[in-house]
């Protein structure tokens, strides 16, 4: 598909998967970095920074040839961002929250190569039926969320189950909006041939 090296700064297997699944060669690098949320940016902006940190730390340790895709995924209710649950506590009151209501998945995205970057994010909104205390516990013992922002992967057992409906890309849900990505690739790559 490209004749860039591409690399994906995430050690995520969903985001592995998905562009696996659109075909797309590419080799993993991760760096850690401190994922703070800037308080001066509004939340899709956050996101889009720490993603373009992520891959700005990963572009330092690979020289200036490659493309570098890197991204941070938040859950936003009602204005308040919900990150990864530490137990199954968290993870209950998380999907008790969750559960008939509507809430926002951001995921901030950044292309880098060399000087230069295409940082954006992508929103989609899911609906939650309401779900019973069961169910929950259920989903939470059998599928352990505890790395997922939100306490729930939409492509498991709670988004076939729980879902009434999204608004938006579904692989943004699942951490990578690949549709886009690929559309912001083929304008480096024209950009790149072009001049």
């Amino acid at each position: 598909m490209s004749a860039d090296r591409i690399i994906l700064a995430s050690s995520s297997p969903r985001r592995k998967q998905i562009l696996e699944w659109a075909d797309v060669p590419f080799e993993i690098v991760t760096k850690e970095i401190d994922e703070y949320f800037d308080p001066a940016l509004d939340t899709r902006s956050a996101a889009a920074d720490v993603a373009r940190r992520k891959a700005r730390a990963v572009l330092s340790d690979t020289g200036n040839e490659a493309l570098i895709i890197a991204a941070d995924t938040v859950v936003v209710l009602n204005g308040r961002v919900i990150g990864k649950p530490k137990n199954k506590a968290e993870a209950v009151e998380t999907l008790t929250a969750l559960q008939g209501n509507t809430h926002d998945v951001i995921t901030g995205v950044a292309l880098v190569r060399g000087a230069e970057e295409i940082v954006f994010s992508e929103v989609t909104e899911v609906t939650f039926h309401s779900l019973t205390g069961e169910q929950i516990s259920y989903y939470i013992d059998r599928y352990r969320p505890f790395d997922k922002a939100g306490a729930y992967a939409i492509q498991e057992w709670i988004g076939v189950v729980g879902i009434q409906k999204i608004n938006g890309d579904f692989y943004n849900v699942m951490g990578l909006p690949v549709s886009r990505i690929l559309q912001e690739i083929h304008k480096l790559q024209y950009k790149s041939a072009d001049g």
